[in-house]
Formats: C-alpha cells, structure tokens, sequence
C-alpha cells in the first residue's frame, strides 16, 4: 500500500537533504517533485497543485528550530497537510435507531459484498452487535448466493428472498425480521452497477429516502485511482453518503484515491479493506495513513493489533517460565499462533518507523510458518514439553512425520536454542529485575 508513491516522495525530499537552511529555491524545487509524485500517484493535478502550493507556502520562511534539518521540518509540514487532505482526523460510523440501519453502495466488482461481511464481523467481534445483513441486490443472484454463504462464514444471518425482486420491499421485511429476533444493527446490501446508471441510481436513492439509515456507505475500488473519484461524485450527488471505504488496498494502487476522494466529495474515507479475509479491515485513520505514506511507519496500528491478540495472563506465565528456562515448543507454537493472528508480516514490519524501505525488496515466505507448525506438531506432547528428549532417532521421526529433512529440523530446533538463550538473557536485563 502506497510503496510508489512513497518512494517517489522520498525521493523528492532528497532535494533538502543537506541543504543548512529552507529557502525559496530548495522548497520550490521539492515541491515540484513531491507534486510529480502526486499526479503519478494518480491524485489529480488540481489536488496535487493545490497541495503543493498550501505546503510551498507554510515551508517558506520557517525557521528551524534547534537540531531540525530542513527536511525534517518539510516532512512536518508534509505530514500535517497530508492529514488534513484526507481528514484531519478519524471519524467512526453513525450508528442510531431502533435498530440503526447501515446501506452499502458502490459499483459491481468493487469488493461491496466482501466489505459487508467484513463490517458483519467487525461489529459483532468488536463491537458486540447482533447484526443481520440482508441481500437486496435482486439482479444478480450470485450477489445473494454469495453473502448467504459469507454469512454462513462468520456465523451472521443473511435476510434473503430470493423470488422477489422488490429491493425495498425485501428491506422492510428484513427490519421487521430484525426487530421480531432482536438484531440490533441491519446492514443493507444493494445493486451493483458496472457503471453509473441512471435507474438504479434512483432505486438506491429510494432505499436511502425510505429505510431512512443512520449511515450510508459508498464502497470505491482504489485500484481505479481516479476513475474512483469520478464516480463517488456522482454517487454523491445523488445519494449524499456519509463516508467513504476504499477496498483492495493490498493491491498495485497507487494511492490517489485515499487522497482525492475527500477532497473532491468532502466525504469522511471511515474504513480501508485489504485481502478477503474476515478480519482484514481497517478503521481509516488520517494521521497515521499520513506517516504510512511519508515512510514513517505506524507503531499505534501495530501496538493495537498486538492487543487484540494480546492474552495478558498467558503473558506473564510465559514471563514466569522463560525466567525459569521452562520455555517449551508448546510456548513457541502458541505465540507464533498469535503473530499469525495479526496479519501480513512483511505489512506488520511495515509498521515499525524505518522499516518500510528495509522490508521493499524482502520477501517473507508465510508458508514456512506452516512448516515450522508441522514440525512442532508432529512432536509427542512429552517432546514438546522438554526440547532436551529430542536426540536423532526422534528427529528423524519428526522429520519424516512433518514432510522436512533432517537437515531442516535440526535448523528449527537450533534456532529455537538459541531464541531461547536470547529470551532469558533479555529477561536478566529487564529494568527493575534483581
């Protein structure tokens, strides 16, 4: 997400580097080429002039304060415009009435199913709803086919019809079925469209008009850069949403969608979506895409994504037994199971400030997670439990048992003596330990 036009940014800003002060020539100059990376990045010329020229403007006759490198105060004042481009600051979905209703718009191909079992999941692991997702795109059956079995998925019920065509007449049902088996939150899917239409503009303009929801959302591919804006304007001219979710950011966008669209519909960007995965969407956070994007990282989003997987008793009895050297292939296999659990780990590294350009050319194979697992697994629980038991004739079992040669399991296991000699010796080194 955002790579390209990270390092065209980054790139740009080598302009200052060196530079002993800003001046009109040296900022002229890197705001010529950070405009270039804009317009590259597929944000409009307009926004990407109109950026340059507020940040050309705030850079010139600053003065630096102590220990403050020009580049460092452009990147300041990079950072600062660039959160307010795409928001200034986060904004949650309006969720009201009895039961609060949440309509999903957007074109056909643009991920909008997927986003509504994501935002099914989201609310009833994070946020504790009971919500029901009804299937209201009558013209493509493969719409309702598909959500029944997206709901079926994350064990969230699908309201479906599938003889009638009536997309607001399934809708009222779907409410009343809402309030008769208390779901307390509906999410309302509707027609695609392969490109704005004008009939079924005016049936989702019908369902907003009638359902009356507390949030309508518009669901844009950012891969169609500004294609995606054009038709969020349109989208929003005649519905007026309330916000914005830019799906498919793990693909080969370019990332001028997240920066024009809030320009251009002055409408809140509330979620990004990446991969397919139940629990892979974002609540979209301005300042932080803002660090993300000037190479920065995003230590908040990891810190949280290590909290939500995060089991804090588990934690302090595996303090307990690696101060004790108790630490066992049980103990390994339980914490990468919880590294697993937050994501992408080539995106997670991402996150640590610094790391970006570190990780561009790093290819992290995930699947060697899944041989590592095979090789504790095909242990013995008493192998597990005391790493001193493994002598040869019992890796070469373990060997054959996980599909791995010999060669392999010794590496694992020689890596883990050593992970856990360094775990210990960071235990002796924490502050306040005697």
């Amino acid at each position: 997400m955002f790579e390209k036009l990270q390092e065209s940014i980054e790139a740009s800003l080598k302009t200052l580097k060196g530079q002993g002060k800003i001046s009109d020539i040296n900022v002229a100059a890197t705001a010529k080429e950070v405009r270039r990376a804009l317009v590259e990045a597929d944000v409009s010329y307009k926004v990407a002039k109109e950026f340059t020229d507020k940040v050309k403007d705030q850079a010139i006759g600053k003065g630096i304060l102590t220990a403050v490198s020009p580049s460092q105060m452009f990147v300041k004042i990079m950072n600062d415009s660039l959160t307010e481009l795409m928001g200034g600051s986060q904004q949650e979905i309006n969720i009201s009435g009895t039961p609060p209703i949440i309509l999903i718009a957007g074109l056909q191909g643009s991920g909008k199913t997927t986003f509504i079992h994501k935002l099914a999941f989201y609310l009833k692991n994070k946020k504790k709803y009971r919500p029901l997702m009804v299937a209201a795109d009558v013209y493509r059956p493969a719409a309702m086919e598909q959500l029944k079995a997206l709901g079926e998925k994350i064990n969230v019920p699908v309201f479906v019809e599938m003889e009638n065509k009536n997309p607001l007449d399934i809708a009222q049902k779907a409410v009343q079925y809402a309030k008769t088996n208390n779901y307390n939150i509906i999410i309302v899917d509707t027609a695609g469209r392969l490109a704005v239409d004008e009939a079924m503009m005016n049936e989702i303009s019908q369902l907003k008009n009638e359902l009356k929801p507390s949030e309508t959302l518009f669901v844009v591919d950012s891969m169609t850069g500004q294609d995606a804006v054009n038709t969020a304007k349109a989208f929003n001219d005649k519905i007026n949403f309330d916000g914005v979710v830019l799906t498919k950011m793990d693909g080969d966008t370019r990332g001028g969608a997240a920066l024009s669209i809030r320009y251009v519909v002055d409408k809140p960007i509330k979620f990004i979506s990446q991969g397919e995965k139940e629990d892979s969407l974002d609540i979209f956070y301005p300042d932080r895409m803002a660090n993300r994007i000037l190479g920065m990282g995003d230590i908040v989003s990891l810190v949280e994504k290590a909290q939500e997987v995060y089991d804090e008793k588990k934690a302090r009895e595996l303090s307990k037994k690696i101060a004790k050297s108790q630490f066992d292939f049980n103990d390994f296999l339980d914490q990468l199971g919880q590294i697993r659990k937050m994501g992408n780990m080539k995106d997670l590294m991402k996150m640590i400030p610094g790391m970006g350009n570190a990780m561009k050319d790093v290819d992290i194979d995930e699947k060697q997670f899944v041989k590592i697992e095979a090789i504790i697994q095909s242990m013995t629980p008493k192998e597990r439990a005391n790493p001193d038991l493994l002598d040869m004739k019992r890796k070469m079992r373990i060997a054959k048992g996980s599909g791995n040669s010999i060669e392999k399991v010794n590496a694992f296991i020689k890596q883990f003596d050593q992970m856990k000699k360094m775990m210990k010796q960071m235990q002796n080194f924490t502050p306040g330990r005697r």
